[in-house]
Parts: C-alpha cells; structure tokens; sequence
C-alpha cells in the first residue's frame, strides 16, 4: 500500500510539474544580418528545447516560446552564442564568429547585451537634456534604493549600483518614469511628461514617423527587455508585443564599416532632401558626385567622380549594366527618383564578378521591390519653368512568397522658356513616359531559391533650339535652328539565385537582361540616328575552402552588343561579344579583410583582357578603418553617343584611327589606385564621421577628346604618351544638436593628359570644390506630423576652357573661367506618415553662365557653339510637390 501511496505522489507531482509549468514566450535581441543568420538561430534555439522559435532580420529580436519544465532562456541564449550569434545575455568567441559566412557578419559593436557589468555597475538608457534632468533622475533613482546612480547626458545612460535584496533595476526605471523621463523599460505618461520644465522636454518619437516604442507603465513587461546602445541617436526605438525592442533609424547617407571598398549607401531619406525627379539629380546632397549640364542647348546633366567623365563609372541598376553605349548622354533621366529604393556608391575599382567597365567606381540604383503591407504612393512635381512630373508607386505581396511593384512615370516641359534672351531655349520642351513592373519570389528560409523579374518601357521625346523654330516644316526648309530627340528603349530582366540546403555560404546566382535603345534625333543639319541591342548574362557560384575565413566566388559572363549608328551620311556598325571568367577570394581575419579578384575577358574586337582587383581594409579599432585599392579596367568608347553634348555647334568630328577595330579606334584602358581612412569620434556628445581619401587614375590607353586643335573641330584620337587623374576628398558628417545633421567636404582634383599639342589639364574641371549641406527635422507633433530644412552649398573653382584662337576675340573664351557658387535649399512638411508637402528652389545664388551659346545669332555659321558650358544656363527657380500614401 506504501508502495502504492509513493507511486501516486510521484504520478501527481509529475502532472502537476506539467499543469503548472506554462509555455512561455520572451522576445530577446540576437545579433544577425541574412536569412543564413535566421536559419541558424531559429534551429539552434529548438535544438535548445524551444517550441517555437521565429528571428527577424529587420528588428533583431527572437520570439521565442517554450516550457520551463524543459529548458530555459539562459540554456537557448549561451547555445545560440555557441552558434555564432551575440545578444543580450551572452557573446559568442571571435573564433567562432570569424567562422560564420561573409553576409552573416555583423556588427559586434555596440554590444546587445542587456547590461554593462563594471564592479557590480548596471547601465541603462534614460532620456533626458540638461542638469535639472540629471538632478530629477538620479534622485528618483535613489529613492527607488539605489546605492549609486549616475546620468551621464552626452551618452543618456544611468550607471546604478545596488543591493538585489532591497530593489531592482526594473522598480528604479519605473520610478524614474513616473517623474517624467522614458527609458528602455518604461515610458511616463503624458502629464509627467508636460510637467517637465522647458529645458528638459525631449524628443519622444522618432525623426521620420516611427512611433514611441517603449512600454507603457500599466502593460506587464516581459522578463527579457530586449534593448541597443543609444550612443548615436537616443531618440531612435521600436516596440514589440513581447516587449522592448529597438530599431536605429537608417542613415540617409552611411558609409559601410562592414564592406572592403569605400562604399555609401544611399537611402531614400536622402533623396526626398532634394527635387530628385532622376537619378541625375539624386546627388545634390553627395559629396562624391559632382553634377553638371553637358551643353546650352539640350539641357541634360552629366555626372562626374574621381575627377573623370561618367564613362568612366560603372552605371548599374539592379547590379545588371544600365546606362552605357547609346543610353550615355541622356540615360540618368530614365530613372525616376521616385523609384529608387536606394543608391550603393563605391569609389575606385569594384569587384570582379561584376564586370570589367569600373575605372572610377560603381553606382548600382535598387528600384522600390519590398513592403510589409501593400502600398501605393503618388507624386506630383512642378517647378517655376513649366517642368511637371507624376509618379505612382505600387508594392504589395501577393501570397507568402510572391510580392510586386508597378512603377509609373510621366513628365512634360510644355512651356517654351529663354531667360537669357539669346534667342534659345534655356531647357527642352517635351514629354517621357515610364513604365517597370517587377515580380519578386523569396523562399530562401525553406527551399532556397529566390528570383527577381523586371519589365520596363520608356520613350522620351524632346525639341530644343531655337524659340522661333517651327516644328511643322523641316530643318532643311527654314532659318531657325531645332533640336529633335526621340528614344525608345526596351528591357527584359531576371536575377535568381538558390542557397544549398545544409550550406548556407555556399550559393549560385544567374543574372540575364536584353536591352533595346534606339534614338532618332537631328541637331541643326546634322542627323544622328543609333540602334543598340544588348544581351548580358552573369553565372556566379559562391562557397568557401575550408571555413568562412576563406571565401571565393567564381563564374562566366557574357556580354553581347550590337550598334548601328548613323552620323550625317556615314555608317558605322560593329558587333562586340565578349565571354568571360572570373575568380574572387575573400581572406577575413580578426581585424582584416582581403579581397582579391582577376577576371579574363575574350572580346572579339579588342582581344583578350586580363583585370585584376585588390581591395584591402584594416581595422585599426571598429572606428578607425584603413582602406586601400588598387585595379585594372577596360571599356571601349562610343564617340559619337558620349559626345552629344557637342553636337550643338557647327564643329566637324575628324577620327584619327589607330589600327583599332571600333572607330579606327584601341579600347581604353587604366589602373586605379586608393586608399582612404574613416574615423569616427564623439563631437558634441554625438556621432561624428572623418572620412579622408586620395585616388590616382593611369591610363594605359585612352581615346582623347581634343576641343583645343580648332575650334571648327572636335578631334578624336589614341593617347599617345600619359593622362592621368589624382583626386582628393575629405568629408565630415557631424550632429551638433539632435535632429540637426551637417555634412562638409573639400575636394581637389588633378586631372592632366599629354594631347597633340603637349601636356596640359583636361577642360571643364575645376581644381578645388566645396560642399556644405545643412539638414535639420523638427520633433513630431501630437498628431504625428513634423518639418525637414535641407540646404546644400556647392562652391565650385576656376576651370580651364578650351582654346578658341582660331575664333574671331568676340567668340573666344577667356583661359579659365570664374568661381562660383549654387544653393539649393528645400522645406518639407510632413502632415504624418502618409502625407508629405515639399517646396524648394535651385540655384538660388542665381549664377548662371554669360552668353553659355556662342555666336547664338548665327547658328549655321562656323562659330557657332553651344558645348562650351562650366556653369549653370538656368537662373534660380522653385519648384513645389508633395507625395501621398495610400
């Protein structure tokens, strides 16, 4: 019967361990960046004894359930520091982070844990301004039985000391709410906090329309409060259901830590600072870039870095070739800024794998694809010069996997305007029509495979010349002068990849785009009618020898393009393929990082490429990085399509041919060196970012565009001894005040070529360039709503100008022209998330080129010139906007 009686308590104890021993759910911080990292989690914390186990890569946070009679969040916290993952309890061995796949590494600094031990010390994160802040807090702190409590403002961190038998750390924060200050745990209620003094009212929602995240003090926290470092940006938090979880607000401009080469990435938010109505114009407010009009009469802008042409940078969208060949002179207008999801600058050779054109670096525009809920966006645009634009943007997700975006552009200068009174048109008259749609499917968590397809259609038509031209009669039959311009252009895409299961660094990707441009245009009497057809396809397979600190990507490309050009009565067709094999291998280290890459390309017309890419960095500390570059490029040149800025005068084109097969022509070919250091520092209590770089540009071979022979001509020939191009840039990002960001930039350039005629600088580029851009957001009111004041400051140096002796001095230009300044400047009103009005003005300096055409009378005689522009042709103007989400 004793036996019996013992066999009942054991069964009865047993039940009730598993009545009483409820699942229960934590929403913890885990460090990751990848689907990879959410795998490894996920699976990790079940090996641990979770029931359920679901990680964002987006938020950070693990939503975790399981029953404590089984394991506990300690057990699944240490296995998945084992794994490679930080968070907030425990930090996983360098060793075994080093070991974790190149796009699982993240950012170790600041750390996730929830709280910073130093002697017995805890640190939590408090909001607050002034020294009455820090009197109110530390004593709430100490009436709740803290031994030692400490406010520091700069950092909004309170260091306590105390006695667990008498208090924790969860009563002292709620204390400290309840007189008015929120804080990682709590947030106080409104009359606390609009009984605070003028001085200590601080900032309690985000700058761009995200809402107060933290737990209200009548909601049960849950026992892991997930938590960041405020160090950068106090203000910046998320919530969850489960508990506390926070989400920096992104960068609208941040220069990769984690990427090998000088990379920034370039966010929506710092698009909206400007009109950004293309991608022409999407780099007001970057300091790299320098923006400028190509000639008086077309009104298209052309874009320059390290001191060279456009030509020079590699033009991706989607990292598949963009602008390039026949779309060079007027293909940045056929990205809508409305459509850019976000921008990835590079400065200096880019990686193998995606091609062999990149001399100056890369720029890769991503085009709006992703949302968590469907959304449809509208934008209007007007500017004072009769310029209107409308966009609507439509993203939403089909079922689990598959999601969509529709993008629609249309834009129509109607409005004949000429404020110079010169008798030309100061912008052109015309209309574009734009359409993308893109289908996406994701499943990289389950089956692996993830693809991307794109669609797109664009005609752009736009008449130029003079005021008085009558477009019902031919060129040939009247005295005016007109510009025509007719593009159609067509585009196919596909982008898919698959992760082997069980190998989550190992991956294949195959990318393919046809692309059809064609362009009918007249400029005067001279026609230039161009056809392009373009088929490129890349197979990339990625995996590792040994462990993920040795990493290589391998694969085949294939580029095929096909022109047919016609210039005044002459022809010019010529087919270029062009397979090639590529290799790349990433050494990681504790503190470095080498990428070297080497890729063989067999093009039928210019023989046989070897380029090679070395990319290296070095942390010296997570805020002190070296980096240093060096690599080959090769391009062939379109002379006719890259030198449309010229076609607006009376210059014959004379080609010197040098036993090459494009033009008579060799291919262009240059080395590029740099090395840059980025240093990040406390100014103010706040974020500060130094970025100092030089890069130097030799070209072996180059086709020289020469201005200087005649000015009745425009000369095309090989280089024939050295041309290269030194450039420096130093940068300083900074907040002297929260919401309140500056950026400042010098840049100095060298750019030299030996021509017939000697050695001397290349034209149109200055010397010295300043850059100041001034951006502040006021706090968001009750309702949700805020204001954004942007102002950019370009200052740009005397240039050289072409000589023009055999002019008669009436039309000559001076040697180099004058300094001069542009300011542009924006104010944005944010009703709410939704809502966004906007007015602005460009070039509100009002400075504008002297008579930008030459010998604007007479445009069939021998002087005249519209190529000669280094500096605005429009005086100041506004334009005004605003975008609605439904």
């Amino acid at each position: 019967m004793k036996l019996l009686y013992k066999s009942l308590l054991i069964i009865v104890l047993f039940a009730a361990n598993f009545i009483f021993a409820q699942n229960v759910t934590h929403a913890v911080l885990v460090k990751g960046e990848c689907g990879m990292c959410k795998e490894r989690i996920e699976t990790t914390a079940k090996k641990a004894g979770a029931k359920t186990a679901n990680w964002s890569a987006s938020t950070k946070i693990l939503n975790v359930e399981f029953n404590e009679s089984e394991t506990n969040l300690d057990t699944v916290l240490k296995k998945i520091a084992d794994a490679g993952h930080d968070n907030e309890r425990y930090s996983t061995t360098q060793e075994t982070y080093n070991n974790l796949p190149d796009c699982c590494h993240y950012e170790r600094q600041p750390s996730f844990l929830k709280t910073e031990k130093k002697d017995s010390e805890l640190q939590y994160f408090v909001k607050g301004n002034c020294v009455s802040c820090k009197n109110r807090i530390e004593k709430a702190a100490l009436d709740a039985g803290a031994d030692v409590a400490v406010w520091d403002a700069p950092t909004q961190k309170i260091t306590l000391q105390l006695d667990p038998s008498k208090t924790s750390a969860e009563a002292i924060l709620k204390k400290i709410a309840d007189v008015g200050h929120d804080n990682e745990m709590f947030q106080s209620t409104e009359k606390a906090y609009k009984d605070l003094p003028a001085c200590c009212v601080y900032s309690r929602t985000l700058a761009f329309g995200e809402k107060n995240p933290l737990v209200h003090i009548d909601e049960q926290p849950s026992e892991s409060v997930a938590r960041k470092d405020f160090s950068d940006h106090p203000e910046h938090y998320d919530n969850s259901i489960e508990g506390v979880t926070v989400i920096k607000e992104r960068d609208a401009t941040a220069l990769s830590r984690k990427d090998v080469g000088l990379t920034f990435n370039i966010s929506g938010k710092e698009l909206l600072k400007a009109a950004c109505c293309n991608l022409s114009e999407s780099f007001e407010t970057n300091a790299t870039v320098d923006v400028s009009y190509s000639n008086a009469v077309t009104g298209t802008k052309q874009l320059k870095m390290l001191g060279l042409d456009q030509k020079y940078t590699s033009l991706t969208k989607e990292l598949l070739p963009e602008i390039r060949g026949l779309a060079s002179p007027y293909g940045l207008n056929f990205i809508p800024g409305r459509w850019i999801g976000g921008i990835q600058l590079t400065k200096g050779g880019s990686t193998v794998t995606n091609g062999y054109e990149s001399i100056t670096g890369q720029i890769n525009t991503e085009l709006l694809k992703h949302s968590k809920e469907p959304e449809t966006s509208l934008n209007i645009f007007a500017d004072s010069n009769a310029r209107t634009e409308a966009n609507i943007t439509h993203t939403s997700n089909l079922t689990q996997h598959w999601s969509q975006s529709i993008l629609l552009h249309g834009n129509g200068t109607l409005v004949k305007s000429d404020h110079n009174n010169d008798g030309f048109l100061d912008q052109p008259t015309g209309t574009q029509l734009n359409a993308t749609y893109l289908l996406n499917y994701t499943d990289l968590d389950h089956s692996g495979w993830a693809t991307h397809f794109g669609i797109n259609f664009l005609q752009d038509k736009r008449k130029a010349g003079q005021v008085d031209f009558d477009w019902q009669k031919p060129q040939i039959s009247q005295p005016n002068y007109g510009v025509g311009i007719d593009i159609s252009r067509f585009q196919v895409w596909n982008k898919t990849g698959h992760i082997f299961e069980g190998k989550p660094y190992q991956s294949i990707g195959w990318m393919n785009q046809f692309t059809y441009h064609q362009q009918d245009s007249f400029f005067g009497l001279r026609d230039y009618f161009g056809k392009q057809k373009t088929f490129y396809s890349n197979l990339i397979f990625e995996s590792i020898f040994g462990n993920t600190n040795h990493k290589y990507k391998t694969g085949a490309s294939f580029l095929y393009d096909n022109y047919d050009e016609d210039y005044l009565s002459q022809n010019f067709k010529r087919t270029e393929t062009v397979p090639g094999l590529f290799f790349e291998y990433t050494l990681t280290g504790t503190n470095y990082t080498l990428v070297a890459g080497a890729r063989t390309d067999f093009h039928n017309l210019a023989g046989t490429q070897f380029t090679p890419r070395l990319n290296f960095k070095y942390d010296f500390t997570p805020k002190t990085i070296l980096r240093l570059s060096a690599g080959k490029g090769f391009r062939t040149a379109n002379v006719f399509a890259e030198s449309q800025g010229y076609f607006a005068s009376n210059r014959t084109i004379e080609i010197i041919p040098n036993d090459g097969e494009i033009y008579g022509l060799k291919p262009e070919i240059a080395w590029n060196y740099g090395a840059s250091l980025q240093q990040e520092f406390q100014f103010l209590g706040r974020k500060s970012t130094v970025v100092a770089d030089f890069f130097r540009t030799d070209f072996q071979q180059q086709v020289l565009l020469d201005l200087d022979q005649s000015a009745q001509k425009i000369v095309f020939y090989n280089l024939n001894g050295t041309s290269f191009a030194n450039s420096f840039q130093t940068q300083w990002d900074f907040t002297p005040i929260r919401n309140f960001e500056v950026r400042l930039a010098y840049k100095y350039y060298d750019v030299q070529a030996d021509y017939a005629n000697g050695r001397r600088e290349v034209p149109f580029m200055a010397k010295h360039r300043g850059f100041l851009n001034l951006a502040y957001t006021t706090s968001k009111n009750e309702k949700g709503g805020f204001w954004t004041f942007d102002t950019t400051l370009n200052v740009v140096g005397k240039q050289l100008l072409p000589e023009m002796g055999t002019n008669p001095s009436e039309f000559q230009l001076p040697k180099y022209s004058g300094s001069f300044s542009t300011l542009n400047a924006q104010i944005a009103k944010n009703f709410n998330d939704k809502m966004r009005v906007y007015i602005g003005g460009e070039n509100l300096t009002s400075y504008t080129q002297n008579n930008p055409i030459i010998d604007a009378a007479n445009p069939f005689g021998n002087y005249f010139d519209g190529g000669m522009v280094y500096a605005p042709i429009m005086p100041a103007h506004i334009y005004v906007g605003f975008d609605v989400k439904f």
